[in-house]
């Protein structure tokens, strides 16, 4: 527990803000780990994926869908958090796929960056298939652009890049995935673990209270019995989840 700094905090979608934090990083071990943040005069804190890290800068992304994100979101240069950080495992990098592809649904898109710039670190150049509902949702194209990778986008009404799922982009695009990384909405994930008969890991959401394992208000089905998304994930490997 530590207490971070704001040090940005601007749109970068219709709904959707970028918050950078002064803060100690060290603390952090994976890619697809994230934080708890306290927020004043709220109760519970809010898990939010960590979407890039920097030796003493935290950088999350974040919809905002409640009072909590809502007060974030008019959160000025200065202001402090009591935050919980590096929370939950996150994912481990399979060396001997050749082909890897990472796929972000809406707002799961943010701990897909931080997983890139770790998958670039090992030789790996993934490529990115984003999918949202249209054109205007559309996150954080330009920041894997500028890293050098291939990025495709799905949009529900067509209005920019190809109509329908992020199946139907790779389908678009030709490409064939030995190993995909993906994180979003769940029917999304769920169809992805269905369709490739490749390996691969999913970061899950979940409504959580304590964000450390205590509580159990988010697990879910596993193949060896439930499992908490906090403490055992978020990220899980495909095999393990029974989807429902």
């Amino acid at each position: 527990m530590a207490d971070y700094t704001v040090v940005e905090n601007v749109r970068i979608g219709a709904n959707t803000m970028l918050m950078r934090l002064s803060g100690p990083t060290d603390c952090f071990t994976a890619p697809g780990q994230f934080v708890n943040i306290s927020i004043p005069g709220l109760t519970l804190r809010r898990p939010i994926s960590v979407c890039d890290l920097q030796p003493g800068l935290l950088t999350i992304v974040y919809d905002i869908v409640g009072k909590g994100t809502e007060a974030m979101a008019h959160a000025e240069i200065g202001q402090k958090y009591n935050i919980l950080p590096a929370l939950g495992n996150g994912f481990t990098i399979n060396p001997d796929s050749v082909n890897p592809v990472l796929f972000g649904g809406g707002v799961g898109c943010p701990p897909l960056y931080l997983l890139a710039k770790s998958l670039m670190l090992k030789g790996l150049r993934p490529a990115v298939v984003l999918g949202f509902n249209d054109k205007n949702r559309i996150i954080m194209k330009e920041m894997f652009e500028a890293l050098g990778l291939p990025v495709y986008i799905a949009t529900m009404d067509g209005s920019e890049g190809v109509k329908g799922y992020v199946t139907d982009a790779v389908r678009e695009a030709g490409l064939e995935p030995d190993y995909f990384y993906a994180c979003g909405p769940a029917p999304m994930m769920r169809a992805l673990c269905q369709h490739y008969d490749v390996p691969g890991q999913v970061s899950l959401e979940a409504r959580m209270a304590c964000g450390f394992g205590i509580c159990a208000c988010c697990a879910i089905k596993t193949v060896n019995g439930p499992k908490g998304v906090c403490k055992n994930g978020p990220v899980f490997g495909k095999e393990e989840i029974i989807w429902e």
